[in-house]
């Protein structure tokens, strides 16, 4: 499930490697390619993917929470 995410994350940190080391690329330059190009899409992405299983995840606390008796 996270080899996508873990690919895309590996090529935005060696496109901002190729960035700081070119004659004309800055450090700051690659950092913000790092982060706009690799973790935000990244963390999105992920967020996306996980929203089914915090609904289960929710639904199954509500059903405990129904299921239990009051104290």
């Amino acid at each position: 499930m996270y080899i996508v995410p873990l690919a895309w994350v590996y090529v935005a940190l060696m496109m901002a490697v190729a960035e700081a080391n070119h004659s004309n690329g800055t450090v700051l330059g690659a950092c913000i390619t790092f982060l706009l190009y690799g973790v935000l899409p990244v963390a999105v992405l992920v967020y996306i993917m996980g929203a089914p299983a915090r609904r289960r995840r929710i639904k199954a606390n509500e059903a405990a929470r129904q299921q239990a008796p009051p104290p």
